[in-house]
């Protein structure tokens, strides 16, 4: 990753965050933004803090899933642009090991490549779509809120647009865009912004559900065929066949493959090495 090195996560048990919660539980990582009082406004120092935890998960070989979630009634207003636009407002974190260059978290989750889903039970508002857009799935109970209300204050999604574009139609980004609208969950749903959408009581069981199933699955073939997924699209299309072929002749000769085709033919569950 550009951000944070191999090198660099190895601090992560040192590290004390100040505007979010992560654990672990065996291959699950989970990320909880923490700052309820502001909405889950992220602040500078906040980005950089979801972005080394994004950074561990992407290196650590013994995840395979992380979670997305949020305390408070809101799952993130955006950026606190007040901490970033001066720099006394905001409080660096002195454990976080220099970061390389500066946090774009539509940067950093894309190069997670492992599955992450997010868990939105509370309006998503401007930055934060940075953060669903970047999930492979985004689980959203019907009451959350989806909005870019960036220019009624004069500015522009302007970063936003990259996350979008791979999701929707450029006239549906510009409706959002110049109207500011409010979207329901099921509005988002249908514009394949959301994913699921489930039920306040039943949400968190759905999503711990999925990721029980991913952690499950082989973990080199997903990250693979992620790889080769964002890849392809700097391909013209008359390699992107050939390109796929070699990688799946590469994944042909892994450990993994072979137990997988071994499992299958003892009738057994697989036992994953992620080689």
């Amino acid at each position: 990753m550009r951000f944070y090195t191999e090198e660099d996560i190895q601090a992560f048990d040192n590290v004390r965050f100040l505007h979010i919660k992560t654990a672990k539980a065996g291959h699950l990582f989970t990320i909880t933004l923490a700052r309820p009082e502001k909405r889950n406004a992220f602040t500078p120092t906040m980005a950089e803090e979801i972005t080394f935890a994004l950074a561990y998960a992407h290196y650590e070989d013994d995840i395979r899933c992380v979670v997305l979630k949020a305390e408070g009634p809101v799952f993130c207003a955006g950026a606190d642009l007040n901490a970033f636009h001066d720099a006394s407002a905001n409080i660096a974190n002195v454990s976080l090991p220099r970061i390389h260059e500066e946090a774009r978290m539509g940067d950093a989750f894309n190069e997670l490549l492992k599955p992450c889903i997010a868990q939105v039970e509370g309006p998503v508002l401007a930055g934060g779509f940075l953060m669903i857009c970047g999930c492979t799935f985004v689980f959203s109970v019907p009451e959350a809120t989806f909005s870019l209300p960036e220019v009624k204050r004069g500015i522009w999604p302007m970063q936003v647009m990259a996350s979008l574009a791979p999701i929707m139609s450029q006239r549906k980004i510009l409706e959002m865009s110049i109207t500011g609208k409010v979207y329901s969950g099921k509005e988002a749903l249908e514009m394949g912004l959301v994913t699921h959408l489930a039920e306040k009581e039943r949400i968190a069981e759905e999503v711990n559900a999925l990721a029980n199933q991913i952690c499950n699955s082989a973990p080199l073939a997903i990250q693979s065929g992620m790889r080769s997924l964002q890849e392809l699209r700097n391909l013209p299309r008359n390699e992107q066949h050939k390109f796929l072929k070699s990688e799946l002749d590469k994944l042909l000769k892994t450990e993994d493959a072979k137990e997988g085709a071994l499992a299958f033919k003892e009738k057994r569950e697989p036992i994953w090495k992620g080689k």
